[in-house]
């Protein structure tokens, strides 16, 4: 389950929640009552590894071997 980050407008609480993809936002702060956003950092989760991601993956190497047998 995602983690979300939170913040309120008013007092500034800063919290984290776990909340499934298909959860509503979250709209009003448990300390006050004001009104929530949503925090976005500049850290993401997504990762791209393995082959096909780059742009050499796909090109044929430059030292001019040829993949055919003789």
């Amino acid at each position: 389950m995602p983690t979300y980050a939170y913040r309120c407008a008013d007092c500034e609480h800063a919290f984290d929640a776990y909340q499934s993809f298909s959860d509503a936002a979250l709209t009003e702060c448990p300390e006050c009552g004001g009104k929530l956003r949503k925090v976005f950092g500049s850290s993401i989760g997504v990762t791209f590894n393995g082959s096909g991601f780059y742009r050499t993956d796909s090109r044929p190497s430059s030292s001019g071997s040829s993949s055919s047998s003789v």
